[in-house]
């Protein structure tokens, strides 16, 4: 019997992208009718990304997920083809009787002494993970004479630019990608700013602006409520539990298989941005969005960008950067553990098709969407991109995962060192779109403007 992990490999390693020169996107628009029952069943044994048109298996990265996090789920793993077959002979009565066996199989599944993650510590509150902090300081670094304004919105271009540019090819892999696009250097089509990843930064500012430092998880989670009518993978569980009265920081972990994926860690450059150069209030603000959604290994990875992007207002080299905000990690989790092999990987080896085919390896039993292989991702391309945005994207590119989640990361920490070329800033004009009732189309100078208002200076 195939593993989980194995299953879901397979589907992505051969998984073709769609050419989006030829192909429009499927985003979804504010009017978009939210998946439930029967549906619901059926997009998550058959789904595709919009944007890219990248094949899913919810049903499955969720047994993926729970084995990463330490959990037995044989049980669960050898219902996964029967699914699939009954998926593929409409048998939609016996694939909901199947899928709930699935589901209770997560929920008894007991925990695998033998998987690695139990050798860590991952503390859950904001004072266990300080206190699990390595050497890192508690002032604001920002200079008062910084002009915050124009980086902040560079900040935003960056994050915005990379989003359009990672649209189109995430959850493939970087050799499919090539197959399609050979090098890829600039947008592959018309870039469009929606995106399901900057919808909860608007909704942290939001809250920020009400609240200022006050704002605690659970204002936010309401807010999520208010705003949100539907998430992916981490941030559709959080929903469902806010939506029962189920409030941080229980709505990130509880039936959550994917609390350690990549959804907090791409949305965690508003706390960096919104704390310019001050890494331990944008870990703090970061904790508490995180938590929303995620635990544990999840929430580090947002402190993570939050820091990364913090600091890019007072450092210059993307090296020093990546290597200081690892400090603002606790230091005995499974995500240090990781960013500190990515690093030390890097120092020995300047290779860079060497180090990503080592990464890949490394983090082969890992969804396309978890935070460890994209962390990895962004590191090794901020590493090997010295600086210049368009190299640093052409490296996320050829490493394929959710690749438009690393280049909004990787992007806004470049665009707060130094001002987005115009071949990246130029295309996406003064335009974010989403599906937010009320902030269907916002403009960019706009939003930067604000974020800038709101930002906590010396």
């Amino acid at each position: 019997m195939k593993k989980a992990w194995e299953l879901e490999r397979e589907l992505r390693i051969t998984a073709i992208p769609l050419d989006r020169r030829t192909h429009d996107s499927n985003w979804y628009d504010s009017d978009f009718q939210i998946p439930y029952g029967d549906n619901l069943i059926r997009l998550f044994w058959d789904s595709k990304v919009p944007g890219s048109g990248a094949p899913e298996i919810p049903y499955l990265s969720m047994v993926q997920a729970m084995g990463n996090r330490g959990f037995d789920v044989s049980a669960a793993e050898a219902l996964l083809p029967q699914g699939i077959d009954l998926f593929n002979a409409g048998k939609i009565d016996d694939l909901r009787v199947l899928t709930a066996q699935i589901l209770a199989a997560l929920n008894q599944a007991p925990v695998d002494p033998t998987n690695p993650i139990h050798q860590f510590e991952h503390p859950s509150t904001w004072e266990q993970i300080v206190t699990s902090m390595g050497n890192v300081t508690k002032d604001n670094l920002l200079e008062e004479k910084t002009d915050l304004g124009a980086k902040i919105y560079q900040g935003w271009l960056g994050q915005l630019a990379g989003g359009s540019f990672g649209t189109a090819i995430e959850g493939y892999t970087g050799e499919q990608i090539h197959k399609v696009y050979g090098e890829i250097h600039d947008y592959i089509t018309t870039p469009e700013t929606t995106n399901d990843d900057v919808v909860y930064e608007l909704i942290l500012l939001d809250v920020f602006e009400r609240l200022g430092c006050n704002l605690t998880a659970k204002d936010l989670g309401l807010e999520w409520v208010r705003q949100i009518q539907f998430g992916w993978s981490a941030e559709w569980v959080a929903l469902r539990n806010l939506n029962q009265g189920i409030l941080p920081p229980q709505s990130g972990s509880f039936n959550n298989p994917f609390a350690h994926w990549i959804g907090a860690q791409m949305r965690g450059m508003i706390c960096g941005m919104l704390a310019p150069g001050w890494p331990l209030e944008a870990a703090r603000l970061a904790y508490l969005d995180g938590i929303v959604s995620h635990e544990h290994n999840g929430v580090y990875g947002e402190i993570y960008a939050a820091v990364l992007t913090a600091l890019a207002f007072v450092r210059q080299e993307v090296r020093t950067i990546l290597k200081e905000a690892a400090a603002y990690l606790p230091q005995r989790s499974e995500y240090a553990a990781v960013v500190r092999y990515c690093l030390n990987r890097l120092k020995e080896n300047d290779d860079p098709s060497a180090i990503w085919a080592d990464f890949e390896n490394k983090f082969k039993r890992y969804n396309w969407i978890h935070s460890y292989p994209n962390i990895a991702a962004v590191i090794y391309s901020l590493w090997f991109g010295n600086g210049d945005m368009t190299e640093t994207f052409c490296l996320l590119a050829k490493a394929g995962l959710d690749v438009d989640c690393n280049a909004g990361l990787a992007g806004n920490v470049l665009g707060v060192i130094k001002p987005v070329p115009l071949q990246w800033a130029t295309p996406i004009g003064d335009r974010l779109e989403t599906y937010i009732k009320g902030k269907e189309v916002l403009s960019i100078q706009e939003l930067a403007q604000k974020t800038a208002n709101l930002a906590i200076r010396r």
